[in-house]
């Protein structure tokens, strides 16, 4: 292949490195940073109920407060506005200065905002919220830029035989962060319950919610900073990726020089090649041309539209899993518990979910994303979220009976382990393969952001559209809804036109990234 031959050293190098110590290294790294996005995305999910009681319980309410609509949308989705933000941004940004420089003000900016978080302040509800929403858009634009730079990072260093398992394990570190936000919530809250002992809603409004339970979410939101902090040392030890310093930089004895020390292999410096590279019009052409259109198109079209439709199902679901659980009895009635004893019954309804299907569909991609291609699991997993997705919401009173209720979280489980051994792990590794180097992480970025844009819709839009029909049974202050049963049938719908969308992507597997990308090296086109 005309293409292989022509490499350069440095990348048929990386290309055909067998899997060693660096490998693993670079997913710990870049791992750590999607483990702390989860966290921080996922964790408030654990603590709005309980910001509910502390600052909108009124003495006269027969239950406990909840956040009014548009202060919960507000705290919920406010930091995905601000990974969307980053996404754009942080992805233009790792092609214009370098994955590694970028990667390491990401990360700053996560610590940072994570720690400032949990220290919002203010006299009132609203100084407390306003706080809390503005640290959190600017965590989320942190988190925003970690996408399309770990990613593409890790797509970069990795070979051509197992890089979708390795890009897709970067991803898998998702899950965990899901999972130890969920570890985090239970070990504080039970420590707190059982240092303040206060009665439930039903027997002493009052007294439910000591005030210690104010540190509660604190504690929960700011140790999200914790991993990240303790991998900064070793991302800034990284080097950049060959691929950037060789094909968008144009430094080849750099490149050389950098994977010869990682690889442990003496690789010439290919600067003749890089010369020629530099000098090929083919290669020219910028994001926005005919050229680019042409040729990549289609595939950004599919990249972008299967991770926003994919994300409105992904985090709608999230977002009224509280509900299911409620429904269907692993969280009780609100009045029957106290602030404390609310926070731990939602934390270890996630957090078995997590452990149960969302941590092990994540890793079912990673051991057969190269054995089975990324097309196949993608279109697979959309194909069976809209089966349980129906099976869910056709015969949803079934479902809600006492005798079903095992069931019902099986089926729940099930949706979940398809979205992860499926379209949630493929549409992050695919955008970090198939674009060429100098657009690949602006690409990527642009993929994602589509993605959050879905997530807003899922956030924002069920929050209301999963209202009751009946205004007598709305939370406090939405106005009514479709209800479950029809959000479920519309998840289900978005889910089958997913599947139609996969078919614009092209398969990557096996390929070096010169040849997913159709970058044409040494000027044969």
């Amino acid at each position: 292949m005309a293409v292989e031959d022509n490499n350069l050293q440095v990348l048929n190098a990386l290309d055909l490195a067998k899997t060693q110590l660096y490998h693993f290294t670079a997913i710990i790294i870049a791992g750590m940073g999607f483990f702390t996005d989860a966290y921080d995305l996922f964790s408030i999910s654990l603590v709005t109920k309980l910001l509910g009681r502390l600052y909108y319980t009124k003495a006269d309410l027969l239950k406990p407060g909840t956040l009014p609509p548009a202060v919960s949308a507000s705290v919920t989705g406010v930091a995905l506005v601000g990974t969307l933000a980053g996404q754009l941004f942080f992805g233009w940004l790792g092609d214009k200065m370098g994955r590694k420089k970028v990667y390491g003000m990401t990360l700053v900016l996560m610590v940072v905002c994570s720690v400032a978080s949990g220290l919002s302040l203010g006299h009132t509800p609203k100084g407390v919220m306003t706080t809390l929403c503005f640290f959190r858009f600017w965590l989320g634009f942190g988190i925003g830029g970690d996408y399309p730079l770990s990613a593409t990072i890790m797509s970069e260093y990795a070979n051509k035989k197992t890089r979708g398992a390795f890009i897709a394990a970067v991803f898998a570190m998702q899950g965990f962060g899901i999972l130890f936000s969920g570890i985090v919530a239970l070990i504080t809250s039970a420590g707190f319950d059982h240092a303040y002992k206060s009665p439930t809603f039903q027997e002493n409004a009052a007294l439910s919610t000591v005030p210690q339970a104010d540190y509660i979410w604190r504690i929960i939101l700011m140790f999200g900073s914790l991993p990240a902090a303790l991998t900064y040392y070793w991302r800034m030890k990284m080097p950049e990726t060959a691929r950037y310093t060789a094909l968008v930089a144009k430094d080849a004895k750099r490149a050389a020089q950098d994977m010869g020390r990682v690889l442990q292999v003496e690789i010439e410096s290919d600067e003749a090649k890089v010369e020629q590279i530099s000098r090929d019009e083919t290669n020219q052409f910028s994001l926005f041309s005919w050229e680019f259109v042409r040729r990549h198109g289609l595939h950004l079209f599919g990249t972008c539209s299967t991770w926003f439709l994919l994300d409105i199902a992904f985090y709608s679901q999230n977002l009224f899993q509280k509900d299911v659980f409620s429904a269907v009895g692993w969280i009780p009635k609100a009045p029957t518990m106290n602030a404390v004893q609310e926070v731990y019954k939602i934390a270890r309804a996630q957090t078995l979910i997590a452990l149960c299907s969302t941590v092990p569909g994540y890793w079912f991609t990673v051991a057969f994303i190269d054995i089975i291609g990324r097309f196949a699991i993608q279109l697979m997993g959309f194909f069976f979220m809209t089966v349980f997705m129906f099976a869910i919401a056709i015969p949803y009173h079934h479902w809600t009976l006492e005798a079903n209720r095992i069931g019902f979280i099986v089926m729940y489980s099930l949706t979940f382990f398809f979205a992860n051994f499926g379209p949630n792990a493929t549409t992050f590794v695919v955008p970090a393969e198939i674009f060429p180097a100098r657009l690949r992480s602006t690409c990527h970025g642009i993929s994602a952001a589509a993605g959050k844009a879905g997530a807003m819709v899922g956030a924002y839009g069920f929050l209301y559209a999963a209202q009751s029909k009946d205004p007598m049974k709305t939370d406090a202050g939405y106005p009514a809804g479709i209800g479950i049963k029809n959000s479920l049938i519309v998840l289900g719908c978005i889910n089958a036109l997913g599947m139609v969308c996969t078919f614009c992507v092209p398969e990557s597997k096996g390929k070096s990234l010169e040849e997913a990308s159709q970058e044409t090296i040494s000027g044969e086109a």
